[in-house]
């Protein structure tokens, strides 16, 4: 009789902590919304991170992680949309996305009133900098647009570039790099002739492109991703500009190398160690994580070449693997408390190597990559060449 007792008092104890769990919405699983461009202007980004979520780590922390996809279609309505809806649905413990910066920018403020960490998949380091009480939810995988144009000018001048010209997105993308690249400019003393703008859809720059033309500059930099990024570059060859010329990190897929064709030949880029991957020295500590992303990314139907724009996504599913087990001793998923413990636990991410380099996070940096975060490539007949 003792033991049936006890038994009967274990089953309702059991019974009552389920009724518990249920109206709390704490729960064993891990819910993640996912949001990305894979249609609209910016498809050549998002669409890449679109397929790579088939691909995602299934479990963190020991739990299963339920991935919640949605596509933004480029637009930062649709964006504001999904992300109130995945926290009022799906009650996520964590967005990843979105894939632009004026995306990411717009859904800051949702963050804070939710209490829900955002692991972005954007460049610009304006979503995360600084690290105050508006941003304290942000995170990013991108290496951010300062740590991209430090590389940049220092090619720049390492050979020979005294005057150069401008042209990016007339958006938050377009100024961030333009804030950051025009003070690293000065500093290395590199004139600055002239500074264009386009929008992401436009169709012709023609008239931007004649004012670059005009200021007779060493090279041009371009400020812009995916693949409207070859406008300028297009226009600039068919108007017989054989000069240098440098991209963002933006720019680093196979489609940017489709479209702009043979016009791209000796383009420089600054890019994530994951896109030339096989021809990093083996001590490279991007090297094995990234050779394991591509196996797996460039196995998928219709994938192609690996894209620096999935890397980002896979190494956001690679910090909350590593992130879970920490947050899991203060809470359980689908709780407010937990979507402070899991902020808290990427924050202290420490030396996690990943496609793009070794991050190392803190309460004032919320990006944690280094040096070892980028690499200088050139585009030869029509490939990644890596830049030692």
């Amino acid at each position: 009789m003792i033991e049936i007792a006890k038994a009967r008092f274990r089953a309702a104890a059991f019974g009552a902590a389920l009724c518990f769990a249920a109206l709390s919405g704490a729960r064993a699983d891990i819910n993640v919304g996912v949001v990305v461009s894979a249609t609209g202007p910016a498809a050549s980004v998002g669409v890449t991170q679109q397929r790579t979520v088939s691909v995602l780590p299934a479990t963190a922390g020991g739990e299963k992680v339920n991935y919640i996809l949605l596509d933004d279609a480029s637009d930062t309505s649709t964006t504001v949309k999904n992300v109130r809806k995945l926290i009022s649905e799906s009650a996520i413990d964590l967005l990843i996305g979105p894939s632009l910066t004026p995306n990411s920018l717009a859904v800051l403020d949702i963050l804070v009133e939710s209490g829900t960490p955002m692991i972005s998949l954007a460049g610009s380091g304006a979503i995360v900098e600084p690290v105050d009480d508006r941003k304290r939810w942000a995170f990013k995988t991108p290496q951010s647009d300062t740590h991209m144009a430090t590389a940049i000018i220092k090619h720049m001048a390492d050979n020979g570039v005294k005057r150069v010209a401008f042209i990016g997105f007339n958006d938050a993308y377009g100024e961030g790099w333009w804030r950051e690249f025009g003070k690293l400019a000065e500093l290395r003393k590199i004139e600055v002739v002239a500074n264009e703008r386009y929008t992401r859809t436009d169709a012709s720059v023609t008239g931007q492109v004649l004012k670059l033309l005009a200021s007779q500059p060493d090279a041009v930099f371009i400020a812009a991703s995916g693949t409207p990024a070859v406008l300028p570059q297009a226009t600039l060859f068919d108007r017989g500009y054989r000069g240098k010329v440098y991209q963002t990190h933006g720019v680093a897929n196979n489609d940017f190398l489709r479209v702009g064709g043979a016009k791209l030949e000796g383009t420089f880029v600054p890019a994530g160690p994951v896109l030339v991957a096989e021809q990093l020295p083996d001590s490279h500590p991007a090297k094995k994580p990234s050779l394991e992303f591509i196996r797996k990314y460039e196995a998928l139907p219709n994938a192609g070449h690996r894209s620096t724009f999935a890397a980002y996504l896979w190494d956001a599913a690679l910090i909350l693997q590593d992130a879970a087990p920490r947050a899991f001793k203060g809470a359980k998923p689908g709780t407010p408390e937990f979507r402070k413990a899991l902020r808290d636990a990427i924050e202290s991410t420490q030396d996690l190597h990943a496609t793009n380099g070794v991050y190392s996070l803190g309460p004032k940096d919320h990006i944690g990559l280094d040096q070892r975060s980028r690499v200088m490539v050139r585009i030869e007949k029509g490939s990644w060449k890596y830049i030692p």
